[in-house]
């Protein structure tokens, strides 16, 4: 792609709308897991006690519990990104690469 090329498809409306909506919703998952993430470090640094009461017959604790689900919910929300790229934004882009290949 060459500067003139690349001028081009910055200066689509659909390019900016997509850049746009991609960014919003990046940055509110990374707000999620971040959230998420700080949360759990927090109760590592301030509630020990709540992370080593033991589940059930004390296979376990609340502290492997909450880790665990930390772990799956950067697989959650990876999915659900992927998910919305490929339905939603894929589309999009290469209805401006073709747009701008012609």
């Amino acid at each position: 792609m060459d500067d003139a090329e690349a001028a081009r498809v910055a200066a689509d409306p659909r390019y900016h709308e997509l850049v746009r909506r991609r960014g919003l919703f990046t940055w509110t998952l990374t707000a999620v897991m971040l959230i998420a993430y700080l949360s759990f470090i927090l109760l590592i640094a301030f509630d020990k006690a709540l992370l080593a009461r033991p589940i059930g017959a004390g296979v376990t604790s609340v502290g492997i519990v909450a880790g665990f689900a930390v772990i799956m919910l950067a697989i959650v929300l990876t999915a659900i990104y992927v998910r919305r790229a490929a339905r939603d934004f894929d589309p999009l882009v290469e209805a401006v690469r073709a747009e701008h290949d012609a």
